[in-house]
This record gives structure tokens, C-alpha cells and sequence, in this order.
């Protein structure tokens, strides 16, 4: 299937940032959300965030007021703004796009380390 395009991602202290960008390919039509979810080591797949089309926002609770999330509907593009990152953040993270037609895709996740 096709998949997402990441970037980003690394090793970061304590308290600082780190900036994924993700990008759906031109063969993956009617996006309506982009959203990025994370997986930590030994724990379930949750959500980070998600926008629409529109741009309306959702954030998980530990990460409000931490990270942004925006996305580019003419390229297809989705980016996560990560601030004031806490070891809990360290995971595996993943883009998804998901369509009008109730199609998901994914990216192959980036690896963030919060660690000093």
C-alpha cells in the first residue's frame, strides 16, 4: 500500500523541540484528516493529534499546549511542532491520512528520544 513520507524526528534533551513533517504522495486523493499518533515502547498505538481539511484541531491532553499541529492541503502535507519535550514524549511516531473514502494510510514512523 502507499505510504506516507516522514521527516524529522531524533534525539533531543529534556524541555526542548523537535519538528516531524510528513507528506501523502499525489496517488492519495480526498485526504479529509491528517493526523500524527505515537507508540511507546510496550504501549498501545495513541493519538497526538489531528486536523482537518478545515483546520480544525485535536489534541491528546498530555500534549496540549506542548505541540501544534498544521497542515498544508495543497501539498498534502502535515506537520507536528513539538515544544517543552518530556522523556514521557519518547516513541515511535506515525503520520496518518486518512480519506473521505474511509481509507487510512500511514508513514513508517520517526523515532523521538526525549533524553538527557
Amino acid at each position: 500500500q502507499v505510504q506516507l513520507v516522514e521527516s524529522g524526528g531524533g534525539l533531543v534533551q529534556p524541555g526542548g523541540s523537535l519538528r516531524l513533517s510528513c507528506v501523502a504522495p499525489g496517488s492519495i486523493f480526498s485526504i479529509a484528516t491528517m493526523g500524527w499518533y505515537r507508540q511507546a515502547p510496550g504501549k498501545e498505538r495513541e493519538l497526538v493529534a489531528t486536523i482537518t481539511r478545515g483546520g480544525d484541531t485535536n489534541y491528546a491532553d498530555s500534549v496540549k499546549g506542548r505541540f501544534t499541529i498544521s497542515r498544508d492541503n495543497l501539498n498534502n502535507s502535515v506537520t507536528l511542532q513539538m515544544n517543552s519535550l518530556k522523556p514521557e514524549d519518547t516513541a515511535a511516531y506515525y503520520c496518518n491520512a486518512h480519506t473521505f473514502h474511509v481509507v487510512d494510510y500511514w508513514g513508517k514512523g520517526s523515532l523521538v528520544t526525549v533524553s538527557s
